[in-house]
């Protein structure tokens, strides 16, 4: 029930704000979610990418919003077993968080889980 007024609400984003504004950015990575959540990966990965991409043209590259837009993004992969993808947008956006938002910050916090559960399956794994 959720994806058709997630797609509404893109569509009306872009009719009423066009295609480079935030909103569509946040639209994109929404439905992303949606689409992940339901395990339908390969929808969500062109959807995460063109969100980045729009996010890092409208705010550039140090934005936390960038950072959010790397972590999603390194989940998907990381749920799939693309560790190896998962791992550097892990990183990138931690080298965002840090010094901007601090190392406390929930949004790092959440990362830095992210990146410490990621290593802990990979060493599992050679183990």
């Amino acid at each position: 029930e959720a994806e058709p007024l997630y797609i509404q609400a893109l569509a009306l984003w872009r009719k009423l704000l066009g295609e480079e504004h935030p909103d569509i950015a946040q639209s994109l990575n929404n439905l992303a979610l949606l689409y992940r959540s339901q395990g339908r990966y390969s929808e969500a990965e062109p959807l995460y990418i063109q969100a980045l991409a729009l996010w890092r043209k409208l705010l550039g590259e140090e934005h936390p919003d960038i950072a959010q837009s790397l972590n999603n993004l390194a989940v998907l992969y990381d749920s799939q077993g693309r560790y190896s993808e998962a791992e550097p947008l892990y990183i990138q956006a931690l080298d965002i968080l840090e010094p901007r938002l601090g190392a406390n910050h929930p949004n790092t916090v959440t990362v830095r889980g992210n990146l410490a559960d990621l290593r802990d399956r990979l060493s599992s794994n050679q183990e």
